[in-house]
């Protein structure tokens, strides 16, 4: 067992419930437009991409997300006939449970508490993990971590096909409707800040933690510089050409693995869950007109907006803290309220209510909430491949 920072309980609190929407890690039972916005992104991307591809046949080697198929299985198989593999569910458990069905396994799990101590006392052997959270607290020893360094290996759900997009922007149907300028207005800065955040994560993780971080400033870099590569890296392990585009194939491969394993109470609303289609959950226009856009032709219907946040501030954010340091938004003619999550607030309602205008969500908590009544769109999407991996110990599957 690793030593350990006791203070990292507290940090990991914060770090986890924003890793997978509000509720991911609070449940206690088991199973369940610029040319220069390109090359900025370009740039960063360079740096991180491995030639990876989602779902691809097994490698030789690792690659830098996870390791080669044929691992995964047996570490899968092992860790799950020993009733020793972790999620937090609530949300989270998707793409596991796609992953253990995947290779005909039992869809139970063991519940993650708020920190990786289970991880580290082998109480879970294979352990969810977001790679700019959790892992960042295994690998690393700054304060709360448990630094394992480079000796654990992961298993990567885009490498193993079943990954599904997380972080976007979305606003309200009727909002982008009657204030389309507004939103074209608030996705160019927005996506500014995200590609200047991408191109100097350290920089943006700096902007992060002056505006108030929830967690350290080691922490905090650590998470801006996976954040980037999420952000500027597809499923395949390739550059995206564009902050924020909308991949059909990724999304598609999202809502599909939604309908498979989203359960929802009500039978009406499970019922319209299956039936959506990409086309009513996104819309494209707004991104494209924002690309076209030179930046100061916008006449916003309403300047002063806001955007409801998942969490506290982190990097996981970092591309609307940019903008904001940056100016960005007041070069558009825009008053911006970042709007810090936490405790009972749901993204998906605010938006839907109108108690602000735009929100984070991710497109598995846009489709559901969608089935389940409300008019939601998303408008950008941020993280282009998934976040989630399973971290383990080598040493535990000898």
């Amino acid at each position: 067992m690793k030593k350990r920072n006791l203070k990292a309980v507290s940090m990991m609190m914060a770090v986890c419930m924003a890793a997978g929407g509000l509720a991911a890690c609070g449940s206690s039972s088991s199973s369940s437009k610029t040319e220069e916005t390109t090359a900025a992104t370009e740039a960063a991307a360079a740096e991180s991409t491995a030639e990876t591809s989602a779902g691809s046949d097994a490698s030789s080697s690792d690659s830098e997300w996870g390791v080669p198929t044929e691992e995964a299985e047996r570490v899968l198989k092992a860790a799950a006939a020993a009733g020793q593999v972790g999620n937090w569910g609530n949300g989270n458990q998707y793409e596991l449970l796609a992953l253990l069905t995947k290779y005909g396994l039992p869809t139970d799990y063991v519940t993650e508490d708020f920190t990786m101590d289970a991880f580290d006392d082998d109480s879970i052997t294979l352990a969810s993990a977001m790679t700019y959270n959790e892992m960042g607290l295994v690998k690393n020893d700054y304060d709360g971590g448990y630094g394992y360094g480079d000796s654990v290996k992961t298993i990567d759900m885009n490498d193993e096909g079943v990954g599904m997009l997380e972080d976007n922007i979305i606003t309200s149907k009727k909002f982008a409707e009657e204030n389309p300028q507004t939103v074209q207005a608030f996705l160019y800065a927005s996506l500014k800040g995200w590609a200047d955040a991408v191109a100097d994560p350290e920089g943006a993780a700096q902007i992060v933690y002056e505006a108030g971080s929830s967690v350290s400033q080691d922490h905090q870099k650590y998470m801006a510089s996976e954040v980037a590569k999420l952000t500027a890296t597809d499923m395949n392990g390739d550059t995206v050409d564009q902050v924020g585009t909308m991949d059909e194939t990724a999304m598609q491969q999202t809502l599909d693995l939604a309908k498979k394993y989203i359960a929802l109470d009500d039978a009406t609303a499970q019922k319209k869950l299956q039936s959506l289609t990409l086309d009513d959950i996104r819309d494209t226009s707004f991104f494209d007109a924002a690309m076209k856009a030179d930046g100061k032709s916008f006449k916003p219907e309403k300047t002063d907006v806001s955007i409801q946040l998942k969490w506290l501030p982190q990097s996981q954010f970092m591309g609307y803290y940019v903008a904001q340091a940056k100016g960005y938004y007041k070069e558009v003619g825009l008053n911006v309220n970042i709007i810090s999550g936490g405790g009972d607030v749901a993204e998906t309602t605010a938006v839907n209510n109108g108690t602000v205008d735009f929100g984070v969500t991710w497109v598995s908590n846009l489709a559901a909430a969608d089935a389940g009544g409300m008019d939601l769109v998303e408008i950008a999407q941020i993280f282009q491949r998934s976040g989630l991996e399973l971290v383990y110990k080598p040493e535990n599957f000898q």
